[in-house]
C-alpha cells in the first residue's frame, strides 16, 4: 500500500467557535490540522457542542505556531509551544495563551474523526 495526500486539500473542513481543524483520512491514519484563534478555550467553545464536562479525546501532535496551555483534570498542567511534541490523554481543558493563533498538527485519529462534533455526530 501506498499513500499520499496534501493538507492543501483536506478531506473535511470542521467549523467551531474560533476555531476550525481540517482532516486527511488515509490507511491506518486520520490527521488534523488544527488552527485556533485567541480566545479559544476548550471548555467554552466545544463543551457546548460535545456535552461533556472536558475533552475526552486522546491526542499526539505538534505545535506549529502560538502557544496552548493544558490542564488534565486531575490539575496536571502544561504549555507547549512551537516545535513541541505532545501527548494529551481524555479529560482535560486547554486554552490559547496570548494573542497569537495556534496552529498544531494532529496525529491520535480522534482528532481527526471525532473533535468538535456534536453530540450524535452531527
Amino acid at each position: 500500500m501506498l499513500e499520499v495526500k496534501t493538507i492543501d486539500k483536506p478531506d473535511e473542513r470542521r467549523d467551531f467557535p474560533l476555531g476550525h481543524l481540517e482532516a486527511l483520512h488515509l490507511t491506518g491514519l486520520d490527521f488534523a490540522v488544527a488552527t485556533f484563534e485567541p480566545g479559544w478555550r476548550w471548555s467554552e467553545s466545544l463543551r457546548p457542542l460535545v456535552a461533556t464536562d472536558s475533552c475526552e479525546v486522546h491526542h499526539n501532535g505538534y505545535v506549529v505556531q502560538g502557544r496552548m496551555r493544558i490542564r488534565m483534570d486531575d490539575g496536571a498542567e502544561t504549555e507547549a509551544g512551537p516545535g513541541d511534541v505532545f501527548v494529551v490523554s481524555p479529560g482535560h481543558d486547554a486554552w490559547v495563551v496570548g494573542d497569537e493563533q495556534v496552529i498544531l498538527y494532529d496525529f491520535a485519529g480522534a482528532m481527526a474523526t471525532e473533535y468538535g462534533k456534536a453530540k450524535g455526530g452531527s
